[in-house]
């Protein structure tokens, strides 16, 4: 099942998608947040979806698509994730999965414009496969780690690279930037994956491709980072743990190469969709 929520910011709508149509099952009540996920929502859903098919209405084609979720508890990333984009940054291959926590403010729709903050010189992409997280996880076992996924998304960790890097202290100063944090279109259900070792990712600027990965290079599997990442705190129901990118990131370019206002952002993963976004400069709200 392929979870979708629509409409303009803070009006969403939830609905599903079925065979690239957008259905809207507001009439199933609710929305897409830790209580759905933590009261078996999926299931109820599914069950409303066949209970109701062919009586689906769909939703019009020029609608907003919001994040295919509310606004989660957290958003958890792990940082240099992929051996090639480790090398390309200059840093050394972590031995254990660096964790780092993006604002839950910089949640965004996937189609969405991304602003350049405020005396930014230096914002920069990656695309990613997230995890959402199905059910509240303490201390999980690894080789128990999927049973506490509800699905995947894709997401745009779009990235500051002066305030991450240059300007002292942890990373997040550069990861939770208002808009820094596409999602969607859609939360891809598990059962939808075949093999979540196998994903393909890929990357446009201005129709160029930058980014063109797969989830089989990834360090630190799936089961393992949930696993990890629980040990340092619990993950509640409709979390997202963000796993890494690919190279191919502006940083990584020699010079680098960094967004501008008026640049368009391309990304897509296989199963999960693609991210379409406007870059603008910023604007005070």
């Amino acid at each position: 099942m392929k979870l979708i929520r629509y409409g303009e910011p803070g009006h969403e709508r939830i609905g599903v998608q079925i065979n690239e149509v957008n259905y809207d099952v507001s009439a199933f009540g609710g929305d897409y947040d830790e209580s759905f996920f933590a009261s078996n929502g999926l299931a109820r859903l599914d069950e409303f979806v066949k209970a109701n098919a062919g009586n689906l209405i769909a939703i019009a084609e020029e609608e907003r698509i919001a994040a295919p979720f509310t606004r989660p508890s957290k958003i958890v990333c792990i940082g240099l994730n992929y051996k090639d984009h480790a090398e390309e940054t200059g840093a050394t291959i972590p031995a254990e999965p660096i964790i780092f926590m993006k604002s839950t403010t910089a949640l965004a729709g996937p189609n969405d414009q991304v602003m350049i903050p405020r005396n930014s010189k230096k914002t920069d992409w990656e695309v990613e496969f997230g995890i959402v997280i199905g059910k509240k996880a303490s201390y999980v076992d690894e080789s128990e780690a999927l049973n506490y996924v509800a699905g995947y998304v894709l997401h745009n960790d779009v990235s500051e690279r002066e305030f991450q890097i240059e300007r002292g202290g942890t990373w997040d100063k550069g990861k939770g930037c208002d808009t820094f944090a596409p999602m969607g279109p859609v939360l891809t259900t598990a059962d939808e994956i075949p093999d979540i070792n196998q994903v393909g990712l890929w990357l446009k600027v201005n129709g160029k491709l930058y980014q063109n990965g797969n989830t089989s290079n990834l360090i630190f599997s799936v089961p393992f980072i949930v696993s990890y990442v629980s040990q340092f705190m619990t993950l509640l129901p409709g979390d997202v743990i963000s796993t890494g990118t690919p190279a191919g990131v502006g940083l990584g370019f020699n010079p680098p190469i960094y967004l501008q206002a008026g640049d368009i952002i391309e990304l897509g993963a296989d199963y999960l969709g693609t991210q379409r976004q406007e870059v603008i400069a910023f604007q005070k709200n």
